[in-house]
C-alpha cells in the first residue's frame, strides 16, 4: 500500500494531541532535555509529513474534553506505574475507551502502550525480572500495511518494569522481545502501541541510565551499558506511526 505524500491529500497539517503523563523535574535530567511530548515531537518533525500539535498535561489532570479536539492523539511513557492509581487515572482510562469506541487513532507508548492495554480489559503486571532497559530488539510476527519500510525487527531503546502480560479482547499481537512476550499491539486500524521508546536518543538514555543504575543489579546496570552500542532504529518506528495516523484518517475520511 502506498501513502500519499503532504503534497497530495494531506496538504493539511495532522492534529495531534500529545498526552503526556511525565514531567521530570530532576535537575539531571529534567533540567537538562527537552520533556517527553517534545522528544515526540523532534521524532515526527524528522520526517516529511508535517503536524501540528497540542500536548495535553495529562500528569496534572489534563485531559482532551472532546474527541473531535485533534486528529489523532498519543499517550507517552512515564516513570510513574500504571499499576498505581494517579489524579489523572480515571479520566485517561475512559478517554482511552472513548477513542476506541469512536476509532479514533490512538497510539501508545510504554506507560502508554500499558495504558491503552488496561483501559480496554488487558492485564499489566510487574517482571518477575525486573527492570528491562537498554537497546532491545522487537520482533514483529504480524505487519500492518502501515508498517512500511518493512522489517522483521527493530532495535529499540526500553525502560520499564512493569509489562502487558495479557493484551485486550480484540486486539492483535504485533511484536515480542525476548524480556517482553507483547511489546507492540494494534487493535483494528486505529490503535498501536509500543512498550518501546522510539523518541529516546543515546544522550537521553544515557543520562537515564547513569542516575538510576545505582536501583539495579549490578549486571543488569552493565548489561544495559554493553546494549547502548548498537544501532537502534526509533526512526522507522516514528515512520510507521505517521503512516498509521494517515491511514486511520483516510478511512475516517472515507467512512464519513
Amino acid at each position: 500500500m502506498s501513502f500519499p505524500d503532504n503534497k497530495t491529500a494531506f496538504m493539511k497539517r495532522i492534529k495531534l494531541g500529545i498526552l503526556q503523563t511525565n514531567h521530570d523535574k530532576s535537575v539531571e535530567v529534567g533540567d537538562a532535555f527537552p520533556d517527553d511530548a517534545h522528544r515526540f515531537r523532534d521524532l515526527f518533525d524528522a520526517q516529511n509529513e508535517r503536524f501540528q500539535y497540542q500536548i495535553y498535561m495529562t500528569i496534572g489532570g489534563e485531559v482532551p474534553k472532546a474527541l473531535e479536539e485533534q486528529d489523532a492523539f498519543m499517550i507517552t511513557g512515564s516513570p510513574l506505574s500504571v499499576l498505581d492509581k494517579h489524579i489523572f487515572t480515571d479520566d485517561l482510562f475512559e478517554f482511552i475507551r472513548k477513542c476506541d469506541a469512536a476509532k479514533k487513532p490512538l497510539l501508545g507508548a510504554c506507560f502508554g502502550h500499558q495504558a491503552i492495554a488496561l483501559a480496554l480489559g488487558g492485564k499489566v503486571e510487574r517482571s518477575d525480572a525486573g527492570y528491562n532497559v537498554g537497546i532491545e530488539e522487537t520482533q514483529f510476527h504480524t505487519h500492518k500495511e502501515w508498517m512500511t519500510p518493512q522489517r522483521d525487527s527493530l532495535p529499540l531503546y526500553v525502560f520499564h518494569e512493569d509489562q502487558v502480560t495479557q493484551l485486550p479482547e480484540g486486539c492483535t499481537l504485533l511484536g515480542s522481545s525476548d524480556k517482553c512476550k507483547n511489546a507492540s499491539f494494534s487493535k483494528g486500524d486505529h490503535i498501536f502501541t509500543t512498550q518501546a521508546h522510539p523518541e529516546f536518543s543515546h544522550e537521553f538514555m544515557s543520562c537515564v541510565l547513569k542516575f538510576t543504575e545505582s536501583k539495579m543489579p549490578e549486571q543488569d546496570a552493565k548489561s544495559a551499558w554493553d546494549s547502548l552500542t548498537l544501532k537502534q532504529d526509533g526512526q522507522v518506528f516514528g515512520t510507521w506511526s505517521t503512516n498509521f495516523f494517515k491511514k486511520a484518517l483516510n478511512e475516517a475520511g472515507n467512512n464519513a
